[in-house]
């Protein structure tokens, strides 16, 4: 769905992303392993409250949002939102909407400073676009904010995802091009990304009215974003087998999908054995 370079093909593409996706998980293996070992030295120093604290930085959240497993009611919530805070998107292509009862439900966990969602985007979105036009699935977007932190304090992974829920609320019909435009205008990690007036810039290029833009700036959603990460933690049928999360992060009929989603064809295949046929063409 994302394309940032017209000239190559799609098979160019998707070589290209395939490459950087392998290299970007590479490059989170070695990060994940320094940071073991930073946090296994603290302990052998008797640092061990580094970490905690660490820890709880990274997860933490209003303290009446903690532990929930559905948005609270005193949260403003778009009307396209389900409980968990994920917005749908079926034949049609508007938020809020499904494909028929045979559908496959993919749901897609996403922040917008994640490189490896944006890799997500380039390899896997063409695929999940066609299956979903023709009915074969109903994608669902949880748009979360886990990497506030590589955002130099703007708090970008929120601001963006609060974004995409009011224009998900406010034009449904642009939704899916916003989205796509978020990650074609990705920021880099740990810079302040972008501003709210560039994001108004953003989608009205993909196709809201001004008018309706000009509300992004207000942040409705801010608290709803924080909620639905926090659905997210502690979803079991999201999180990894150590209770961990991290984005992208794929759920197909409430199983979470455990293949190489840079390996073409891997999330097809997955899709096509919860549909139960032997195939499905992306």
């Amino acid at each position: 769905m994302v394309t940032k370079d017209s000239q190559l093909s799609k098979a160019e593409r998707r070589d290209a992303a395939r490459a950087q996706a392998l290299k970007l998980q590479q490059e989170q293996v070695r990060r994940e392993k320094r940071t073991r070992a930073i946090i296994i030295g603290s302990l052998v120093a008797g640092l061990a409250i580094v970490g905690v604290i660490v820890y709880a930085i990274l997860r933490s959240a209003p303290e009446d949002l903690e532990g929930i497993s559905t948005i609270p009611a005193s949260v403003e919530t778009p009307s396209v939102a389900n409980d968990a805070g994920g917005i749908s998107f079926g034949e049609t292509g508007e938020a809020g909407t499904t494909s028929g009862d045979d559908a496959v439900t993919v749901d897609v966990y996403l922040d917008y400073m994640c490189p490896n969602c944006g890799q997500f985007e380039v390899f896997n979105g063409p695929d999940l676009d066609d299956l979903r036009t023709s009915g074969d699935i109903t994608l669902v977007l949880h748009p979360v904010s886990i990497l506030d932190g590589a955002s130099l304090g703007t708090s970008y992974s929120t601001r963006a995802s609060a974004a995409f829920a009011y224009v998900a609320e406010n034009a449904p019909e642009s939704a899916l091009a916003f989205n796509v435009a978020l990650f074609a205008n990705q920021p880099t990690e740990n810079t302040e990304g972008l501003t709210d007036e560039q994001i108004e810039g953003i989608a009205v290029d993909a196709g809201v009215s001004a008018d309706v833009a000009a509300g992004i700036a207000d942040q409705t959603y801010m608290e709803f974003v924080a909620a639905l990460t926090q659905v997210a933690y502690g979803d079991p049928s999201v999180t990894n087998s150590e209770g961990g999360f991290g984005t992208p992060t794929v759920v197909i009929n409430g199983e979470r999908f455990e293949g190489n989603w840079a390996e073409d064809g891997a999330l097809s295949s997955a899709i096509a054995d919860a549909q139960g046929t032997a195939t499905v063409e992306p």
